[in-house]
């Protein structure tokens, strides 16, 4: 029974690292699509959103069933309640990789992010990726330094994101409003899929020590 019960806690872990590497690999398309003006990879992204969700949805039966039927206590009720609220992260951390592909092809054929900002949003995309990955590697390993790792290297995602406001602020700006709202729109994707891959990696310092870092704001 034991074992049987300690497979279902396994598999859930397994299906938080599946949809991390999912939602990964969806902003890192995603980004793709914005900045080479690629309609079908970011049809591809917002179709795969969906199955985002299923998974979302999978999980939580899971975890709720095993909060029925076994009645966790002490680290394994942590366990099953902080996959749920990481479970959340990574779905809207789908639906934000999706929302960069709306972008993309709401502008096709258009490319939506000038040339000089292509660096920074091309940057920024790939590290929102780099993030997630990273909090799903320390919730494999339940590496509390390298969870902590991650909330230090979202700096630079705040940093990014300063600066591309900078850009937009400037007087010097000729790429006209739509341009502007478009790509402050997908500054504040890729910051928002950072923050929920932040709140990834408090969640699996909590699970291996117990104790909650700050708590973080994210918004739904």
């Amino acid at each position: 029974m034991r074992k049987a019960y300690q497979q279902e806690l396994d598999s859930i872990g397994e299906a938080l690292k599946a949809m991390a590497d999912l939602v990964g690999s969806a902003m890192g398309r995603a980004t793709s699509a914005l900045l080479d003006s690629d309609l079908q990879t970011a049809e591809g992204v917002i179709s795969a959103e969906a199955h985002v969700k299923d998974m979302h949805r999978d999980l939580e039966d899971r975890a709720i069933a095993v909060l029925a039927r076994q009645q966790p206590v002490a680290t394994d009720l942590r366990t099953v309640v902080t996959s749920l609220r990481m479970s959340a992260d990574l779905e809207r951390c789908g639906v934000l990789a999706k929302d960069v592909a709306t972008v993309a092809r709401r502008r096709y054929p258009e490319h939506a992010v000038p040339q000089d900002l292509r660096r920074t949003v091309l940057e920024m995309g790939r590290l929102a990726q780099r993030l997630v990955s990273q909090a799903a590697e320390a919730l494999v390993t339940h590496d509390v330094e390298a969870a902590l790792r991650v909330e230090r290297d979202d700096d630079r995602m705040d940093e990014l994101h300063r600066l591309l406001f900078q850009h937009l602020l400037d007087e010097q700006w000729q790429h006209g409003v739509e341009t502007a709202v478009n790509v402050a729109l997908v500054g504040r994707y890729c910051e928002r899929f950072a923050d929920h891959a932040v709140s990834i990696a408090r969640h699996v310092v909590y699970l291996a020590t117990g104790e909650h870092r700050a708590d973080l704001p994210v918004d739904h």
